[in-house]
């Protein structure tokens, strides 16, 4: 709850921030918007380290092989990282560049997704045959 209050209160201040300094000097502001993302990449650090302790328990318990959740772990990644990079070049003005980075998240993530794919695959081809 803490670190939640602590994130949001960060992100209202830099917007307002960011919003008066645009004015002025659009770079800065896009310089202060990826500065407050980077500092509540670094407040939610810990949290997300508990985060992915626990997925790696979870994947160790349930008996399911790594090599099949790591693709999703790597999806989920892939999909915070282009959000937040697309959102950061729709507010520099670059909303085309945004949705460059979206499909080209959106091409990695299937990338990355690709080894569970072809697992299920072969299990459908083991079934059929």
């Amino acid at each position: 709850m803490e670190q939640a209050i602590q994130v949001t209160g960060l992100c209202v201040v830099g917007a307002v921030l960011a919003l008066t300094i645009r004015r002025g000097s659009p770079e800065t502001a896009l310089l202060l918007s990826i500065c407050a993302a980077v500092t509540v990449l670094l407040v939610v650090g810990q949290a997300l380290g508990e985060l992915l302790d626990f997925l790696e328990e979870l994947g160790t318990r349930s008996g399911v092989p790594p090599a099949l959740l790591e693709p999703l772990y790597k999806t989920v990644g892939i999909a915070l990282v282009v959000r937040v990079g697309s959102s950061l070049c729709a507010d520099a003005g670059e909303s085309a560049l945004g949705k460059v980075v979206e499909t080209a998240g959106a091409v990695c993530a299937l990338a990355a997704a690709l080894p569970l794919l072809r697992t299920v695959l072969e299990l459908l081809m083991e079934l059929m045959g």
